[in-house]
């Protein structure tokens, strides 16, 4: 079983709502959405998991963005009682970051009528380690998230998912020509062994959560594929034109042209890369957001294509 980890913003939310509207998630993929903006996509895309019997993770207690705070504006009473709603329904999968509140936040998750057995929870700070088996002395969390730690492995070891931000983010896109193919994960092969019930990870995004991007010197694609030993490896595809911020179309068709040479050699077929060629094909440029809606969209798919045939 896999859980991406996704952060809410604009462009994932469309991933996932691209994927699961189009059958394109697999049986043993459960999205996490750490939400960070209460909207009207947001609420499309539970909409569209409950339609589709698919079941998704969401976070009640983010720790980054605005979501707390939009759930107690006025102007959001539409967006929040929808959410409040959808929440109700067996296949939203409650989720919570274990913090210094928890002890509160969990107490007023049950005072809604919640069962913090069903809980996915989230132990990534070994500090809150005593708290965990504090709140969950009597009941366990369905699945609990931890680092592979061995602090986290020794003391948690019933229903834990493994935790691990995979992408090696560079300071600068430029930097990903000195490191354009790279190991990204193995765990989806050895997850198992180790003890784990399954395993997750933030995607081709990383953990590093930014409130607004800015203009990039060079344009930088991350496609994850399948090495022969079937381990995860991404390639970094990056323009060549990076004096200035200028011409970003022109970067973005520079970096699919090598994409497009690299994937007659490997033919993966995922909604994502196909979009992406497509844009190759018809030399659009769809703005930067959908290129890592895209690229998500395929690491994704690509990993549930490989779970539905091994699971």
């Amino acid at each position: 079983m896999y859980f991406p980890y996704l952060r809410g913003r604009q462009y994932e939310l469309l991933a996932l709502c691209e994927l699961v509207d189009a059958d394109r998630i697999g049986d043993y993929i459960i999205p996490i959405i750490e939400p960070v903006k209460l909207s009207s996509t947001f609420n499309r895309v539970l909409s569209s998991f409950i339609n589709n019997g698919k079941k998704i993770a969401v976070i009640h207690n983010p720790q980054v963005g605005s979501f707390p705070n939009d759930l107690e504006d006025e102007k959001k009473n539409v967006y929040r009682e929808k959410y409040e709603d959808l929440l109700k329904n067996d296949l939203i999968i409650k989720a919570h970051i274990l913090n210094s509140s928890s002890k509160r936040e969990i107490k007023d998750f049950e005072t809604q009528g919640f069962d913090k057995k069903d809980l996915l929870v989230i132990c990534n700070n070994r500090d809150y380690i005593d708290l965990f088996f504090e709140v969950f002395s009597v009941v366990i969390p369905y699945y609990t998230l931890i680092p592979d730690e061995s602090v986290f492995r020794r003391k948690i070891k019933r229903n834990k998912v493994l935790l691990d931000d995979k992408f090696e983010k560079q300071n600068r896109n430029i930097d990903y020509v000195e490191v354009f193919d790279e190991a990204f994960s193995d765990d989806h092969l050895y997850y198992k062994d180790d003890g784990f019930i399954a395993f997750s990870d933030y995607s081709i995004v990383g953990d590093n959560y930014l409130e607004a991007g800015f203009a990039p010197y060079a344009v930088a694609l991350h496609i994850v594929y399948f090495a022969e030993d079937q381990s995860l490896r991404v390639r970094h595809f990056v323009s060549n034109s990076n004096e200035d911020i200028t011409n970003p179309a022109g970067k973005f068709y520079e970096a699919l042209i090598k994409l497009n040479d690299w994937d007659k050699a490997h033919e993966m077929d995922t909604a994502g890369l196909t979009g992406l060629l497509t844009h190759f094909e018809n030399e659009t440029y769809p703005g930067l957001g959908t290129v890592k809606k895209l690229s998500m969209m395929h690491h994704i798919e690509l990993l549930g294509q490989y779970l539905d045939g091994v699971e």
